[in-house]
């Protein structure tokens, strides 16, 4: 079984750049789509400064950008966050020289709305500690958890 650590050099053929499938051309137009390397995601979720937030959209946006394409595929960008969030802890003893003394700070990367996201390490509970400490408040809907106001600390 591969480490997550070996999980983020599993996708040598990324990034990609193509025209925007014609079954999403409904909602989001003619243009093209960034299909991103883990390596993207993990510099994007590495730049959201502390107190600051991101969605996974705002990634996918964030690297289509960089790579000069009209959207980012949002399903890839999620996949690869949680990859990037469970690699980052996995490296955590090593991590302090290789990434820095908090690895990546993934617990900064929301899903749409602002909800907390249960597939990170150590799942809602994690994720919700790492930022209360930053400063935010969480609040539950249903069963599901959110970042109030999160619109208003977006990068």
């Amino acid at each position: 079984m591969k480490t997550w650590q070996q999980k983020l050099t599993a996708y040598p053929h990324l990034p990609t750049v193509k025209p925007i499938p014609a079954s999403l051309r409904p909602r989001r137009g003619d243009g093209t789509i960034a299909t991103p390397s883990p390596q993207d995601v993990e510099a994007a979720m590495r730049a959201v400064p502390e107190h600051r937030l991101t969605t996974v959209f705002g990634l996918g946006e964030r690297i289509a950008a960089a790579h000069r394409a009209t959207i980012g595929c949002t399903v890839t960008t999620a996949i690869f966050a949680r990859l990037v969030a469970h690699a980052s802890e996995e490296a955590k003893p090593s991590n302090v020289a290789a990434r820095g003394a908090h690895g990546v700070p993934w617990w900064r990367t929301l899903k749409a709305g602002g909800e907390l996201n249960p597939n990170y390490p150590g799942g809602i509970d994690a994720q919700m500690a790492r930022l209360e400490a930053e400063g935010h408040t969480v609040v539950q809907r249903g069963r599901r958890y959110f970042v109030e106001e999160f619109e208003k600390k977006l990068v």
